[in-house]
């Protein structure tokens, strides 16, 4: 069979992903800052008859990427499809973010994507196939006041997975960058922005209709993708649109309500 690892998969989108994978019969590697979830998750998922392994991980940790990497070569275990999911926000005015948050969202949504994508990468490039999914954000489209940083890092992913899906092309890898919209998780709430106008006024996605849309992706080899098509619609008219006015609205869409 082969092996997918899946982070950020204790939960939400990852969580979904990792149902999917195991139901099309993929062994797994899972890795959460959380070990009971995890383990939850991988006494549901072996009963598909696939293999699961678990790893409890603090991604945002600086060493924790080249960890992952040496202790699954050290176990002899091949990935040939990689999905970057691991992430998170943080609300508020950069000026009064804490720096933790700040470097926070920068250390796991950028710093770690992109070392477990140059780890895993050479292994695939040797054998000639892999399939690498980095998970953005419709937030990678544009500014994001009251969520800055975060907005930022997701405009990171997106331009980093585009580059080398073309650098890769050939190569028997492909790269996949998933960018889902508002999306029924705890995300929303570890972020603060779950009393924003997005989510209590403009709605959002299940986690199983994104990690549906993102399987497919992935598992079609696309390289930009977007869940769902008012997504889509609104990444396609912030191309047209003054880009003062698109931060206006972005700010207005993220603004707490009661």
């Amino acid at each position: 069979m082969p092996t997918a690892l899946i982070t950020g998969a204790s939960g939400g989108i990852g969580y979904e992903l990792a149902k999917l994978f195991a139901r099309d019969h993929h062994n797994l590697v899972l890795v959460a800052r959380s070990t009971d979830k995890l383990a939850q998750v991988a006494s549901e998922l072996q009963s598909h008859g696939v293999v699961v392994n678990v790893i409890a991980l603090d991604l945002a940790e600086p060493p924790a990427a080249k960890f992952l990497f040496d202790q699954l070569q050290r176990e002899g275990v091949a990935i040939d499809i990689l999905i970057n999911n691991a992430g998170f926000g943080a609300f508020g005015e950069f000026a009064q973010m804490r720096h933790q948050e700040i470097l926070g969202q920068i250390n796991l949504n950028i710093t770690a994507l992109t070392q477990i994508t140059r780890l895993f990468l050479q292994p695939m490039l040797s054998r000639r196939s892999g399939r690498i999914m980095n998970v953005a954000s419709t937030a990678g489209f544009l500014p994001g006041p009251l969520m800055a940083v975060y907005y930022a890092t997701k405009a990171y992913v997106i331009s980093f997975s585009e580059a080398i899906a073309n650098e890769l092309h050939g190569s028997g890898v492909t790269v996949t960058c998933f960018c889902p919209g508002a999306t029924h998780t705890g995300f929303a709430h570890r972020a603060g922005n779950d009393k924003s106008r997005l989510f209590k006024k403009m709605g959002a996605m299940s986690a199983e209709k994104v990690a549906l849309d993102g399987y497919r992706s992935v598992m079609e080899g696309r390289t930009l993708a977007i869940s769902g098509m008012h997504n889509w619609i609104s990444a396609q008219s912030i191309r047209f649109a003054p880009r003062k006015m698109v931060t206006l609205v972005s700010r207005w869409i993220s603004e707490k309500i009661e």
